[in-house]
């Protein structure tokens, strides 16, 4: 799904700047969300942009995420995700090459 070359994005809003990271780093931290969270809830929402040509594709789509680590301890974010796929050369298939998290959190 994600390709060698994927990038994540998001704006560290405390700080006033970008953080950004690779592949490796991204299936990291997803595991340990998946590892820590008791229940996750995403919700796709409204389509904002789609540019597709037979190779590349940009996708910006609204969420409602919804991170339970416990009874007590929920997180609710929403937001945009601002997706860049390309297709595979060799086996024709979809992959991430950039997410941007355009959330509130």
């Amino acid at each position: 799904m994600l390709s060698e070359d994927f990038v994540f994005t998001y704006r560290d809003y405390e700080n006033g700047y970008d953080v950004s990271w690779g592949r490796q780093d991204e299936m990291r931290t997803t595991y340990g969300l998946f590892q820590n969270a008791q229940r996750l809830d995403l919700i796709w929402n409204n389509i904002f942009l789609i540019t597709q040509d037979s190779t590349s594709a940009v996708v910006v789509r609204a969420f409602n995420l919804t991170i339970a680590l416990n009874p007590t301890d929920i997180i609710r974010v929403d937001g945009r995700v601002n997706l860049s796929l390309r297709k595979d050369g060799e086996n024709q298939i979809w992959k991430i090459t950039k997410w941007i998290d355009e959330s509130n959190f």
